[in-house]
């Protein structure tokens, strides 16, 4: 999949929105336009709610299983009703909301010092337990390459060095956009990967 147009990312943010407002606010819309091809390819995505500049839910699905514009709607909700670090978001909360959206490259397994803080996102795994961190994380956090690698295996529930004995690592880019505010349109826009592709 390459890069999605400005346009593409609209329609998935006014899509995401549409999801909480038909949801939260019973609030019928209209069908939506017709979806554009890249939006009906199968693909993985994290959406994640901002309210007051902090962190209102975040929840997404790894594998590219559904449509993109599907998985976006779901995890939308997700979000907003299913994160279990927050109370469901309620009704007058929406219109406050920014919702950022990123579209992830499928994984693949990655040596540690292949890792890119700032392009790379992360995935640990070991058994039935495993931790994913966007890419944008790391840079928020400040973090390098050995303490993204700590954070993502504590986030999976497992020793911080696991990454060191014989947890799998894998990693993926994202393209990543969202509203300007909770009135909608785009912000500045930031890949983790230039060369985004899937």
């Amino acid at each position: 999949m390459p890069p999605l147009t400005e346009a593409e990312q609209r329609l998935l943010l006014i899509l995401a929105r549409r999801a909480l407002e038909e949801k939260l606010l019973s609030q019928p819309w209209p069908d939506p336009p017709e979806i554009p091809p890249p939006l009906t390819e199968r693909a993985g995505a994290f959406v994640t709610l901002h309210e007051s500049g902090g962190l209102r839910g975040c929840i997404g699905q790894i594998e590219a299983v559904l449509p993109l514009y599907r998985t976006v709607r779901e995890c939308a909700l997700g979000a907003a009703l299913c994160d279990p670090r927050f109370d469901p978001v309620r009704p007058e909360e929406i219109a406050r909301l920014r919702i950022e959206i990123s579209v992830l490259s499928p994984l693949r397994d990655s040596q540690p010092d292949e890792i890119e803080t700032g392009r790379h996102g992360l995935m640990i795994s070991l058994g039935s337990r495993r931790g994913l961190l966007l890419p944008q994380v790391a840079p928020k956090w400040g973090w390098d390459c050995t303490r993204f690698l700590q954070e993502a295996c504590l986030k999976a529930c497992l020793p911080q060095d696991a990454w060191r004995q014989g947890a799998r690592v894998q990693t993926f880019t994202a393209q990543v956009f969202s509203e300007a505010g909770p009135e909608g349109g785009l912000a500045s826009l930031h890949d983790s990967a230039s060369e985004y592709r899937t």
